[in-house]
Order: C-alpha cells, then structure tokens, then sequence
C-alpha cells in the first residue's frame, strides 16, 4: 500500500512540461501548406486557417463569417465576436484578398466564406476535426486544435509591440486581463533589456 502511494505520488516530466496554447507563424504556414496539397478542398481550408489566425477568430467566429461582412474591393472585414465580445473592423492584406476572391469566384451565390460540401457553413466542430488532421498530417509534435490560431495571433501581435490596448480590442476582448496573458508569456518581452 505504501508502495502504491509512493508511485502515485512520484513526479514524472509530463508534469513539470508546460503544454504550449499556440502556434508559431511557421507552424501556422505549415499547416496552410498541408491544407492546399492534402486536403480535398485545400484552397478553401488554407484560407479559413490563415483567416482565423489573422483575426484571431474564434471557431465560431470564422464559421459564421458571411460575405456581408467583408469589403473585398475596400480591404476591410467587420468582425462580429462571440462570448460578448466588443465587434471591430480588420484590414485584410493583399495575399488575404485575393485568397478570399478566389473563394468568391468559387461560391458566387453563398452567403457564408466557408461553406461545406451541403452548402452550408463549416459548422465549429468540423472546423476543429480540419484542424486536428491538418495537424496530424503536418506531423505537428503536439496535438493541436482551433483556439491556438486565435492564441498565435495575440502572441504574434504582441512580440511585434503592439500594446495591450490595442491588441485587446483588435482580439474584442471586453476585459484586458484576457490580453495581459499574451504580453505576460511574451519570450522577447525583455530584449531591450540593459541595451
């Protein structure tokens, strides 16, 4: 018995790791590179994938995302948040454009960017089945799901500099301690440091 609670109580590495919330920029290409080449509507998934992470968009966010709230020709999207979270309008850059113009040449008559194949938007939970098996076929050391491209989005913007406040209403969060984490855990954060 007291050998028993001896093992229970030993510590093994799994419990010193830190599991890690996001996805660097390249693991983020990466996983646009897998979705265009392995998967059966590969333009569609990278461009949901490189959406969500640079809006930082929540599955149900992206899911839900309708043409009416994107002005291709002007290069802005209206960001409508979940969680009651404060809406705002993106730029969208050039690659960004004209992978979502494409899109649209494809579902012309669709009033969601992301559409299945029943005609209807992606639903979250399928958006998170693409995500683990973009991941899986990445050969991504670690299993991964669809709130880490929000994450890499907040660390990505705030290893750039942008300040919390900023980065809280770009992300829509209603209370800025949801955007400290992403300063907090910042690995540049002290770089200017004794310079």
């Amino acid at each position: 018995m007291a050998n028993q609670r001896a093992k229970r109580s030993t510590p093994n590495t799994e419990n010193f790791t830190v599991k890690r919330r996001y996805l660097t920029e390249r693991e983020v290409a990466r996983l646009m590179d897998t979705a265009r080449k392995g998967s059966r509507h590969g333009h569609r998934d990278a461009t949901m994938v490189l959406v969500a992470y640079r809006h930082g968009m929540r599955a149900s966010e992206v899911c839900s995302l309708e043409w009416s709230q994107i002005e291709l020709d002007a290069g802005r999207m209206h960001i409508h948040r979940a969680k009651n979270g404060t809406p705002s309008v993106h730029p969208i850059r050039g690659d960004e454009i004209r992978a979502l113009r494409k899109l649209r040449r494809e579902n012309p008559r669709e009033a969601y960017v992301f559409v299945s194949e029943r005609g209807g938007p992606i639903s979250p939970m399928g958006f998170h089945h693409l995500i683990q098996r973009l991941g899986k076929t990445a050969k991504m050391p670690f299993a991964i799901h669809p709130h880490m491209l929000r994450h890499a989005c907040g660390f990505k913007l705030a290893n750039d500099g942008h300040d919390t406040r900023s980065l809280q209403h770009y992300l829509g969060h209603k209370n800025i301690q949801h955007t400290v984490r992403y300063t907090e855990l910042s690995p540049d954060r002290f770089k200017d440091f004794w310079r």
